[in-house]
């Protein structure tokens, strides 16, 4: 079945052909800017920032507080790998060091004399220090010790998140 071709027309500026039934082809150069241009309404922004600030109010109140809850395991984690380090040296020299020794005492050996049996190297290259970069406060009582953080106000004493941290004693913190 052959269709009937009709003449070309002229229609705002642009020659057509007409094909079978209604189906215009242009057949010119001549183009139509038809872009469609797409967007957001206010109405859908207004939505989705809506939804983005309920899913703050829920998230943000549960990651703030932990990043002191965090410092503080961390510390009291630094706090028991001091103390199988000091165990260490008790059972290479008898004792436990002195309170005016302190903890450099792991680092190098504060009297030969008193310390004959010191380890060949270190216990410690360097002294390691608790979350908020502030060395820990080593205290000899009796025949055990004490090991202080000063935690984040990095002085004695504090309430809340600033409250020292005492080894022994901080494992269920």
């Amino acid at each position: 079945m052959m269709t009937k071709e009709i003449n070309p027309e002229t229609q705002n500026g642009c020659d057509l052909i007409i094909y079978k039934k209604y189906k215009l082809i242009n057949k010119s150069n001549f183009k139509h800017n038809t872009t469609v241009k797409r967007a957001f309404t206010l109405l859908e922004l207004l939505v989705v920032i809506a939804i983005l600030g309920m899913l703050a109010a829920f998230v943000v109140p549960a990651v703030v507080g932990k990043k002191d809850e965090s410092q503080r395991k961390i510390t009291c984690t630094q706090m028991a790998s001091i103390e199988n380090t000091l165990e260490n040296f008790k059972m290479d020299n008898s004792a436990y060091p002195d309170s005016e020794e302190g903890l450099e005492a792991l680092v190098s050996n504060p009297d030969p004399d008193k310390y004959p049996q010191y380890a060949r190297t270190p216990y410690y290259k360097k002294l390691p220090k608790d979350a908020w970069g502030t060395p820990f406060v080593y205290i000899k009582k009796g025949d055990g010790f004490q090991i202080i953080s000063y935690a984040g106000d990095r002085k004695e004493g504090g309430t809340g998140g600033d409250e020292d941290i005492i080894y022994p004693g901080c494992e269920g913190k």
